[in-house]
């Protein structure tokens, strides 16, 4: 099935849960339920068959050893880079155009200036190996939690890795539940950065107004917990059920040219947590999409 906007494909990212182990019956499942595609983790070649054997597509993988790339110990970083170049060419054959990262240090408590160098010559390098392949890094801005210390997670340091690895072997991963929870302009970003996109994750994020008021963005509840995949004013969820401008996004997307899929990232305390309720998030997802 695809988005009634610029008619692009659906898919979802691969949960943790147990059901979700098995690939066959997964793909089986998302097959049936009208996906056309499917995100793996770190995925063997069989991995890919097993999807494709379904009926279904394998856009994206993740990349290996994250935080290595960002490690201050050279041999380290070089070993990362030399795995993931290799990766690259093994997945690429088999027709995997996407590999997604989070660009994580090794040392958070290092200067984020320090930590963003350590990114430029790891991704400057694996960047041309990915565009000689016809693929695209696509970086994530999931800041993770204090100190918040991954790279590219907002407009300035996004548009500072593109200025020092101009290479195209190098792109976003548009989740736009990221940018709410920092409070950035997650519409603005898409339009600034719409030519660098090169995967989108579908998830959203409401915004617990009440706890705005209450706790205020520093400070963390004495008295409350925080919600799951979230934190005290904020939490992840499905498409629809947060503050993102899908339709406008998707616009945005259309009038770039963007030609890869929305892939639903299940994040959400309302179904994760069982199979039947995961299944019932990724299709509410999946119908919600299509109407946008």
């Amino acid at each position: 099935m695809r988005t009634r906007t610029g008619g692009f494909q659906i898919g979802f990212r691969r949960g943790w849960s147990d059901w979700q182990k098995d690939l066959p019956a997964l793909a089986a499942w998302a097959k049936n339920a009208g996906f056309e595609a499917i995100d793996l983790g770190h995925a063997r070649p069989e991995d890919i068959g097993q999807v494709r054997d379904a009926g279904l597509q394998v856009v994206s993988v993740d990349m290996i050893d994250w935080s290595a790339l960002l490690s201050p110990d050279s041999g380290r970083r070089r070993a990362a880079v030399a795995r993931n170049a290799a990766y690259f060419k093994e997945m690429a054959t088999l027709g995997v155009r996407v590999f997604f990262t989070v660009a994580i240090p090794e040392d958070p408590s290092r200067p984020g200036k320090d930590n963003f160098d350590l990114a430029v010559a790891s991704y400057g390098e694996l960047a041309p190996v990915a565009e000689s392949l016809g693929a695209t890094i696509a970086l994530e801005g999931w800041p993770g939690g204090p100190p918040f210390a991954n790279i590219c997670c907002n407009p300035e340091t996004c548009r500072a890795m593109f200025r020092e690895v101009p290479s195209r072997g190098l792109g976003i991963n548009y989740d736009p539940s990221h940018l709410i929870r920092m409070g950035i302009d997650h519409s603005r970003f898409a339009a600034e950065f719409a030519d660098r996109i090169a995967h989108v994750h579908g998830k959203d994020t409401e915004i617990i107004t009440d706890n705005l008021y209450e706790i205020g963005l520093y400070q963390q509840s004495i008295f409350q917990e925080p919600f799951f995949c979230g934190e005290f004013t904020w939490r992840y969820t499905i498409p629809g059920h947060g503050v993102t401008r899908w339709s406008h996004i998707l616009e945005i997307l259309e009038k770039a040219g963007f030609g890869g899929i929305v892939s639903v990232e299940l994040e959400d305390a309302d179904y994760n947590g069982t199979e039947l309720s995961e299944q019932a998030g990724l299709l509410a997802s999946l119908k919600y999409l299509e109407t946008v």
